[in-house]
């Protein structure tokens, strides 16, 4: 299958900004070849009709959904929908020997009544569910290595657990203290036209939105620094819309069960927890992450901070929201699941400024 044992890969859903992310990844990927695009809105469409800018190297036309024609022609599918529309394809694609990556919130709940509470759906695929893996490869690595399907996480999500975990999973915090103030470009809200994202309206201004547990991805930040602590775990979490395209920065705050720790200590930690970690990236004492660093990368920078006056530490995470936060975040994973370095076919650098 494949030109020089590259492996055929199918993109459901390709018309979003997850969706266009993932088609220019794979054009830079050694491994993987473009071998199927689906979707229902745009079907008939050629991508380049979407994309004008990916003409010279994208000529696919974007096909109607067929289940059979994309296990037939694809060893691995990327589901880049909606949610709620995943779990009645990943099914059928997993029986028919495809590993499958979603990166709608469809299979990041080991439980699935938070899943319906928060998402709704009627759901019958608790069998196939409990197989699937959360895929934030610093946290499950080995997990994901074995893994036919995997639920990539929300940006948000990986920003907040990627600068929180080594606090949980070594016990220096007070979890039930976590305070994760967060800001995303407006790129995260997805292709659609919304009135709130018109440049008219989210431009020169900068708000708040579902505030108090009120965003769809307080339970799973929740579930995952409920694992890391061993013990159900309540966090504070605000979004907020920042006036720039891409990149989330998370600014979270928690107390430190030893007031006698300093900056130096936690980053030694850090340091230690992420170092075989090649895509997050803790920086030395006193320089504090920017969106901007990240940008057209799958890199995470993490910044720390340690307030002797509250006896809290502060920690910074930036990513890019369509890169760490998605689309290169679900091709790391994918390069882990092939057995592959997971650096492979990703950029590294950001064009700065």
């Amino acid at each position: 299958m494949g030109d020089m044992g590259r492996i055929p890969v199918g993109i459901v859903g390709a018309s979003g900004y997850g969706g266009v992310q993932l088609v220019r990844l794979l054009m830079d990927h050694p491994r993987l070849e473009l071998a199927y695009l689906g979707g229902e809105s745009s079907a008939g469409k050629a991508f380049a009709e979407l994309y004008p800018h990916l003409g010279h190297r994208v000529q696919q036309i974007i096909e109607p959904l067929d289940l059979e024609k994309i296990a037939d022609r694809c060893q691995v599918v990327f589901l880049s929908l909606p949610n709620g529309l995943a779990y009645k394809m990943a099914p059928t694609l997993l029986e028919k020997g495809c590993k499958v990556l979603d990166l709608s919130a469809d299979y990041r709940f080991s439980d699935l009544s938070t899943y319906t509470a928060w998402y709704g759906g009627d759901r019958d695929d608790q069998a196939i569910a409990e197989t699937a893996v959360y895929g934030l490869p610093e946290l499950y690595r080995d997990r994901i290595a074995e893994a036919q399907l995997v639920g990539c996480p929300g940006c948000y999500p990986t920003a907040s657990l990627l600068g929180l975990s080594p606090l949980l999973k070594q016990g220096l915090v007070v979890p039930e203290t976590a305070i994760i103030d967060a800001k995303s470009g407006t790129s995260g809200g997805g292709r659609q036209a919304k009135v709130g994202m018109l440049l008219a309206e989210a431009d020169n201004t900068f708000a708040a939105y579902n505030v108090a547990g009120r965003h769809r991805h307080t339970p799973e930040i929740e579930q995952v620094c409920s694992d890391l602590a061993g013990h159900e775990v309540l966090i504070q979490f605000t979004p907020h819309l920042v006036p720039m395209v891409r990149g989330i920065l998370a600014t979270i705050y928690a107390n430190l069960r030893d007031p006698g720790l300093v900056r130096e200590d936690l980053l030694t930690i850090y340091n230690a927890f992420y170092r075989n970690a090649p895509w997050v990236r803790v920086l030395p004492s006193g320089t504090y992450p920017q969106t901007k660093w990240a940008a057209g990368t799958n890199l995470c920078y993490i910044g720390l901070e340690v307030d002797p006056r509250t006896d809290r530490v502060i920690v910074m995470s930036a990513i890019d929201n369509l890169m760490k936060g998605q689309a290169g975040q679900a091709i790391q994973c994918l390069n882990i699941m092939m057995g592959w370095d997971e650096t492979l076919g990703l950029p590294q650098l950001a064009f700065y400024p």
